[in-house]
């Protein structure tokens, strides 16, 4: 609810005398929310949102302007824009009902027009972003992203806040040596295994590393970045399994520049070695 004032004024001769003040108000009809599908993010994932725009009156609602400043945040003397829009997902429908694509902008983060609401009715936007380069991505980033909805009578504001994910994003890749090998040779296998996420893989994890070498070899040995780990293998299908909670990484260290904003991950890694004869 938004009030205003008026107050006139009566000039006769060199005499002017002015009216009281009378006090209106105008009833806020629009109300927004805004929702985002995921509540977390790495650098790359996507999230859609959804913006709901309610109208309590009887009356439509038209010609409104949707904008979304895509998380924009204060950086130095300028302004960094963590999230991008991704062309063509916008989608809008009219108290359930979809329609046709309204006009839509990213250049300047979002903004579509001609939004219409229905009397006691409800428009929904439903679009999906990419997270980029500019995201914070240390343990406790956020991505604030807000939209306005502005009109004639119309100036509604909704915001949704989603966290940096900080649990473990485990990655492992596998490389043999040497390559050729003859056979009663033996051989080596590297597993490197990455973790992109601020949060270590820790023994309480519980994870295990399983492979089952074919051809099958023996008198095999593992250690994890150089020392012995705890493991058990089969020598009659060549299956072998880690321990659990054998298998521990450090977590991601990230880091934005000072200077373009850009943030970059060092992951945190922990080399599996398994050799063997073949």
């Amino acid at each position: 609810m938004a009030q205003f004032t008026n107050q006139a004024q009566l000039t006769y001769g060199n005499v002017v005398t002015s009216s009281n003040v009378a006090v209106g108000e105008i009833v806020a009809v629009l109300s927004a929310t805004k929702t985002a599908i995921r509540q977390e993010y790495n650098q790359g994932s996507a999230i859609a949102y959804i913006i709901n725009i309610v109208n309590s009156g009887s009356t439509n609602v038209t010609g409104l302007t949707v904008s979304d400043n895509l998380g924009e945040y204060e950086f130095g003397v300028g302004t960094l824009v963590p999230l991008d829009y991704v062309d063509g997902t916008l989608l809008y429908f009219l108290d359930g009902t979809p329609q046709p694509a309204p006009q839509v902008s990213s250049e300047n983060g979002l903004t579509v027009t001609g939004i219409s609401v229905p009397a006691n009715g409800n428009a929904l936007l439903v679009y999906e972003t990419n997270v980029n380069g500019y995201a914070p991505l240390n343990e406790g980033g956020t991505i604030t992203n807000t939209v306005t909805i502005t009109g004639e009578c119309a100036n509604v504001v909704a915001s949704e806040t989603v966290s940096a994910a900080s649990a473990p994003q485990i990655t492992i890749s596998k490389s043999i040596s040497p390559v050729p090998v003859s056979c009663g040779d033996r051989v080596i296998y590297t597993f490197l295994i990455q973790n992109t996420g601020a949060s270590p893989l820790a023994a309480t994890d519980n994870a295990v590393v399983t492979d089952t070498f074919n051809p099958i070899i023996s008198d095999v040995t593992a250690t994890l970045n150089g020392a012995p780990v705890e493991f058990t293998y089969d020598e009659a299908t060549g299956e072998l399994a880690t321990a659990q909670g054998a298998v521990t990484v450090p977590g991601a260290t990230y880091t934005q520049d000072l200077t373009t904003g850009l943030w970059s991950i060092t992951p945190g890694t922990a080399t599996l070695v398994v050799t063997g004869t073949i």
